[in-house]
């Protein structure tokens, strides 16, 4: 069984804590899709945003919500504003608008965030509808459709019209039990669901309707967290590199591209996991064996999500989060245990031979090609916020003045202390 050394080859290192920090439990953080600032749900009722370059808080936003903040997105592609979603214990969801002029950029080093004196962030709407609490919300890729679950054991799924206007367009009640956490597809309008019940569900759009495609089970307990990999991944990473690669190795590339984007999930049975959809013949394939083409749909819209890995266990207690890197495929997890954990796919040194951390041994179906991949854990961190538990951990473009590249990335972490902290990746370049 491979396993990664005792003493990870990188080191995460601690860059800063973002200031004043909250005097309650932080839930979670989400950066900002093309400005340098991060959005924090509190408990206090309230979401802070915060600076990336100064590390300093820029607006509180308050006012809309009766109970705890949970969870927090922005909507990406919007053009003049930002509109930022947020999920409150108070079952509904609130639409927030700050319009802007283009002050703000990634790279403006000379831009001083601290003074700021831009309009605040104004309450649009409210998005009622779920009898219990809002534990997560997430906007689809084109900013089209805002999915929102709870502990009432539903997905629900909005879409806006216009500004201000919005329209429920499906409630699924697949889940028998409290829903934690949702998350779309980067390229379709795919959802996922993960919940109390111990699975992953996944929906699409059909004939006017949504319905489920999908029931990913493995997990043995609560499935806290789900999160796509970013779109074009199998394309860009260590994977991209054909030159050289056996066959064996060149085929399986082919059908991981055919997959799409990945799945990774994080639950309370202390694993992250690994999920790959199983392609399947289009109607075009169909037509090519039997030499007739079909003006039927000849295949259902179910789908096959079969476990693909199970990253080595590094976690003693309820795995909350984890999060892709778009950039470098890296994937970082975090949890009740206070450890962040970095983890770093490569190929087998040995081709065709299963992996204990990634084969049956820990519940994997049967595959028709076994992955010929590994993943190692590269960094770890013990007691990332003392005492507390780590609620969330995401990626982050680095946008302070300290960065060693454009591109470099750091790790935010959100903590019940209240604290919102960044990391920094050191020991060497893993891109």
């Amino acid at each position: 069984m491979a396993s990664s050394p005792d003493r990870p080859p990188y080191t995460l290192q601690p860059l800063a804590t973002f200031t004043p920090v909250s005097n309650c439990r932080t839930w979670q953080s989400a950066p900002h899709p093309t400005q340098p600032l991060l959005a924090t749900a509190c408990a206090d009722r309230t979401v802070r945003v915060y600076s990336l370059t100064s590390f300093t808080l820029l607006h509180t936003i308050s006012g809309g919500h009766k109970r705890s903040i949970r969870s927090v997105s922005w909507k990406p592609g919007t053009k003049g504003q930002s509109v930022l979603a947020t999920g409150s214990f108070d079952a509904s969801a609130g639409i927030w608008r700050r319009y802007e002029d283009e002050q703000h950029s990634r790279n403006d080093e000379d831009e001083d965030d601290d003074e700021d004196d831009a309009e605040d962030y104004q309450f649009s709407c409210i998005l009622d509808g779920h009898e219990s609490e809002i534990k997560s919300l997430s906007w689809s890729p084109t900013g089209q459709y805002l999915a929102t679950c709870s502990r009432d054991k539903s997905v629900w799924i909005w879409e806006e019209l216009e500004d201000d206007n919005f329209e429920t367009i499906a409630v699924l009640q697949e889940h028998d039990g409290d829903v934690k956490c949702v998350a779309w597809h980067p390229e379709e309008d795919l959802l996922a669901s993960a919940s109390y019940d111990d699975t992953v569900r996944l929906y699409r759009e059909d004939a006017d309707d949504w319905v489920q495609v999908a029931c990913i089970e493995g997990h043995k307990e609560t499935v806290w967290w789900v999160e796509f990999e970013g779109a074009g991944m199998a394309e860009r990473d260590f994977r991209a590199v054909k030159e050289g690669l056996s066959e064996e190795r060149r085929a399986w590339v082919k059908e991981v591209e055919r997959s799409g984007p990945r799945l990774a999930t994080a639950s309370d049975d202390c694993t992250v996991r690994i999920w790959r959809r199983k392609p399947k013949e289009t109607d075009e394939a169909v037509g090519a064996k039997t030499g007739i083409r079909s003006i039927i749909r000849s295949y259902s819209l179910d789908e096959e999500w079969i476990q693909e890995a199970v990253l080595p266990k590094r976690h003693d207690r309820a795995v909350y989060s984890v999060a892709w890197s778009w950039r470098t495929g890296l994937l970082v997890s975090a949890g009740s245990d206070g450890k962040i954990v970095v983890y770093k796919e490569r190929w087998k040194e040995t081709e065709g031979q299963m992996d204990g951390v990634t084969a049956e041994a820990e519940g994997a179906k049967e595959m028709d090609a076994a992955p010929l991949t590994e993943w190692v854990v590269v960094a770890e961190k013990y007691s990332a916020h003392e005492v507390f538990e780590v609620n969330h951990v995401t990626w982050a473009r680095r946008c302070d003045k300290g960065r060693r590249s454009d591109d470099e990335e750091v790790i935010v972490s959100t903590g019940d202390d209240g604290e919102v902290r960044l990391w920094t990746l050191d020991g060497g370049e893993l891109s």
